[in-house]
């Protein structure tokens, strides 16, 4: 059996996870994660907001969100995806912008799965760092409050597109 190099080791470490199962079917989740009007609404956890959003869907596209804070202050993230698994799976990165550019500040690359489950979806949002200090900084920064808030939100939305849908 192969032992595991130092690097792959470290890999797990520098991770941030959640994963849930919520009570939303897992195609308008997708629909809320990949369309800009659905996901303004629901994004940044309250009382922050996610005023602007561009959402090229596709390896190399742009995911750009605008996020702003109570006291007003904006934080632009430009991001790009790597890969994109229709109802399954998103991955982007801030480490690199639209068309594959270069990011002069990068931070994490996300994981976002979908997967059925009887109750309505499992939900697994993986951060992944670098290293330890950003791994802490995101951690700090409140990463499993404002992701599991968030995804709160988002379940929240899901519902009214569900009873929409009806």
């Amino acid at each position: 059996m192969a032992k595991r190099s130092e690097k792959e080791a470290d890999t797990g470490r520098l991770d941030l996870t959640i994963t849930r199962i919520v009570d939303a079917p897992r195609a308008l989740m997708w629909d809320a994660w990949t369309k800009p009007e659905h996901l303004k609404r629901w994004f940044t956890p309250a009382p922050w907001t996610t005023p602007d959003c561009r959402i090229d869907l596709r390896p190399g596209g742009e995911f750009y969100t605008l996020m702003r804070g109570p006291d007003g202050t904006d934080h632009p993230n430009y991001g790009c995806f790597l890969e994109i698994v229709p109802r399954e799976r998103l991955i982007f990165t801030d480490t690199l912008q639209a068309g594959w550019r270069p990011s002069p500040t990068p931070f994490f690359t996300a994981i976002v799965t979908f997967e059925d489950h009887k109750s309505g979806t499992k939900y697994t949002a993986r951060a992944l760092h670098k290293d330890d200090a950003d791994r802490a900084k995101h951690e700090e920064m409140g990463f499993d409050q404002g992701w599991n808030t968030a995804l709160d939100q988002l379940v929240a939305l899901v519902k009214t597109m569900k009873c929409k849908a009806k």
